[in-house]
C-alpha cells in the first residue's frame, strides 16, 4: 500500500478515500445534502463507521485562522491513546462525534500521512465485529497442555518438525504456542508456531475429546529443568495448564532468552 506524501501530487482527502478503497475495499458515501463534500466510510457486516471525512470551520477546533480545513473523524477504543494523541499536533477530540472516544485529525499536511493510514487501521478494527476483530488480531502467544499419558509427547519431534495437535478456542494461524508437558514432566519443552487451523477430527476417549487439529511446527526446545511448573508458579504466578491461556508478559520475555 502506497503511503507517500499525497500532498506532491493531491490532496490528502483525495489519499485517505484511495487507501481505504484499495485497502479496504470500501464505497465513500455521501449521506447529507447540506455537506455534499463529507464522506463517509464503513464496515460492511456490522455497517459501523470508521471513518468520516469532513470540511470544519477551524474556530471549531480552536484555531486562530479564518476558514475551513478538512479534518478526518476515527475511533479509538483505548482510553489513554486517545487522550496522548488529541495532546498533539493535528489532533483534536472528534468533532460532531463522541468526544472521548473518537479523534479529528487535520488533513493539511500537519500529520503525516503514514500516520493518518496508522489511525485509519486503528479505527477500522476499534469498529469492527467481534468476528472479524478476531480475524485481525495480531499473533498471540499461548501456553498450552500436553498430557503424555494421552500422547508420546516427548518423543513426538524425534522425526518431524511438524505435528498436528488439538486445537485450543481462540488459537489461529502465526501465533505461538508453548507446550507445556503434565507430570511426570511438568515443564515447558517445546515453542511452536501455528501453520494451519481447523483441521476437522473427531475423537472421543472417555473425558478427552477433539473436534478439531491445528498443525504446529517446532521452533525451539526447552530443557526439563528450565520452566519447570514451580518456576512457572514461583516466579510467573501459573498455578495451573488445564487449557490453552495467554502467555504473561514476563514469562514471554524469559522463554525468549
Amino acid at each position: 500500500m502506497n503511503r507517500e506524501n499525497p500532498l506532491k501530487n493531491g490532496s490528502l482527502r483525495e489519499a485517505v478515500f484511495e487507501y481505504v478503497r484499495k485497502k479496504y475495499k470500501s464505497k465513500i458515501e455521501y449521506l447529507w445534502k447540506s455537506t455534499p463534500d463529507a464522506g463517509v466510510f464503513r464496515h460492511e457486516d456490522n455497517q459501523k463507521w470508521y471513518g468520516l471525512v469532513m470540511d470544519v470551520s477551524k474556530d471549531k477546533f480552536g484555531l486562530s485562522e479564518e476558514g475551513y480545513v478538512c479534518a478526518l473523524n476515527v475511533k479509538t477504543d483505548d482510553p489513554m491513546l486517545h487522550d496522548i494523541l488529541i495532546r498533539q499536533d493535528g489532533f483534536f477530540p472528534g468533532y460532531h462525534m463522541n468526544k472521548n472516544s473518537w479523534i479529528s485529525i487535520l488533513l493539511d499536511g500537519t500529520v503525516p500521512f503514514d500516520r493518518v493510514c496508522d489511525m485509519i487501521d486503528m479505527s477500522y478494527q476499534a469498529t469492527a465485529s467481534r468476528k472479524k476483530k478476531a480475524r485481525l488480531r495480531p499473533p498471540k502467544e499461548w501456553l498450552i497442555p500436553a498430557n503424555p499419558k494421552y500422547y508420546d509427547i516427548i518423543h513426538a519431534f524425534d522425526a518431524t518438525d511438524t505435528i498436528d495437535w488439538k486445537q485450543g478456542s481462540g488459537i489461529k494461524v502465526k501465533d505461538t504456542v508453548y507446550l507445556y508437558v503434565a507430570a511426570p514432566v511438568s515443564a515447558i519443552l517445546y515453542k511452536c508456531k501455528v501453520l494451519e487451523t481447523d483441521i476437522p477430527y473427531d475423537y472421543q476417549d472417555g473425558s478427552l475429546t477433539i473436534k478439531s487439529l491445528m498443525k504446529i511446527r517446532l521452533l525451539k526446545r526447552y530443557s526439563p529443568d528450565r520452566f519447570t511448573f514451580e518456576r512457572l508458579k514461583n516466579e510467573f504466578d501459573i498455578f495451573t495448564v488445564r487449557g490453552p491461556r495467554s502467555v504473561p508478559d514476563r514469562l514471554s520475555a524469559a522463554l525468549k532468552k
